[in-house]
C-alpha cells in the first residue's frame, strides 16, 4: 500500500495527549508541528470554534475531549487534549476512559486514536505520581492504542544534579558536563519507572517512555519523540502514515523508505 492509498484510508493521524496543567503539552505539540502558532480548534462536527468562545468555556471549567486541535503548519496531525484530567476526579477520568474505549473500537481507522502521549512533568513540584496517573495506568482500557509516557521538563533533574555535584566539591565545568548523565542514571533506577512498570495493580503500563528535556528552548529537538513513536507502532499502515505525516526527521523517512523497498529478483 503506497502513501496515496494510505491517505485515502487514513486522512489524518490522531494523537490523544494527556497530562496535568503546565506539563508542557502544547510546547511539545508545537515542536512536533514545527510552529510557534497556536492550533485551530474544531468540534466533532468539523466546525471551527471561535477562540473567545473556547476561552470562556475553559474559564468555566468546561472542556470537550472530542474537540480537535490542528496546527496549520502540519494539518496531517489531529490532537485531542484531556484538559482537566489532572484533577483526578472521577468525572474527568470517566470521560477519558469512555473516549479512549470508544475511539479504540471505531470502525473507521481514520476516526480512531492512533497514539496516546501521556505527559508527566519532572519539575520539582510535580514528580510524584498523581491519582489521575495511577488510575489511568491501572484502569483505563486503551485497547490496541499505543501508549507512550513522556517525562517532560526533564532538564529540571539536570539542575538538581548540578547542584548536588557542586555541593560535593566538583568544579562547575565538570558538574555541567556530568549533570545530565547523572540525572538519567538516577532516573533509570528511581521511583517513577518502578511505579510506572512494576506497581502492583498497574495492569496497563505504557509500551515505552521517553525523557524530554529543554522542549521550551529555541533549538529543541523532538526527533527522539518522533522516532520512538514510529518504533512503537506495530501496525504497519499506522507506522507508514505517521512517518509520512511527521516533518521533524527526514532520516526517519529515508530509513523507512529503505525498509519498504521490495527485494529485486535475482
Amino acid at each position: 500500500m503506497d502513501a496515496s492509498d494510505i491517505r485515502q484510508r487514513i486522512d489524518r493521524f490522531r494523537i490523544l495527549i494527556i497530562g496535568r496543567a503546565n506539563a508542557g503539552k502544547t510546547t511539545i505539540l508545537k515542536r512536533v508541528c514545527n510552529t510557534r502558532e497556536n492550533p485551530e480548534i474544531y468540534n466533532s462536527a468539523g466546525a471551527k470554534i471561535d477562540p473567545a468562545v473556547l476561552m470562556a468555556s475553559r474559564e468555566r471549567g468546561v472542556h470537550d475531549i472530542e474537540n480537535e486541535m490542528v496546527f496549520q503548519s502540519n494539518p496531517g496531525f489531529v490532537f485531542h487534549d484531556s484538559r482537566g484530567f489532572e484533577a483526578g476526579g472521577q468525572f474527568e477520568f470517566d470521560k477519558v476512559k469512555a473516549f479512549t474505549a470508544s475511539r479504540s473500537k471505531e470502525i473507521y481507522l481514520s476516526r480512531r486514536i492512533h497514539v496516546i502521549w501521556y505527559c508527566i512533568p519532572m519539575d520539582e513540584d510535580s514528580r510524584a505520581f498523581t491519582e489521575a496517573e495511577v488510575k489511568f495506568f491501572s484502569q483505563c482500557d486503551t485497547g490496541s492504542i499505543a501508549v507512550i509516557a513522556l517525562f517532560t521538563k526533564f532538564d529540571a533533574l539536570y539542575d538538581d544534579e548540578f547542584a548536588e555535584l557542586i555541593s560535593k566539591g566538583v568544579s562547575r565545568k565538570d558538574a555541567q558536563a556530568l549533570a545530565s548523565q547523572h540525572a538519567k542514571e538516577g532516573f533509570a533506577n528511581g521511583p517513577q519507572l518502578k511505579l510506572l512498570y512494576n506497581r502492583k495493580g498497574n495492569q496497563r503500563p505504557p509500551r515505552c517512555h521517553i525523557c524530554l528535556p529543554d522542549m521550551d528552548k529555541d533549538d529543541a529537538d523532538c526527533r527522539i519523540l518522533i522516532e520512538r513513536t514510529a518504533e512503537t507502532l506495530d501496525d504497519h499502515t499506522l507506522k507508514q502514515m505517521f512517518v509520512s505525516t511527521q516533518r521533524s526527521s527526514l532520516e526517519l523517512c529515508m530509513r523507512f523508505a529503505v525498509k519498504m523497498q521490495p527485494l529485486k529478483p535475482h
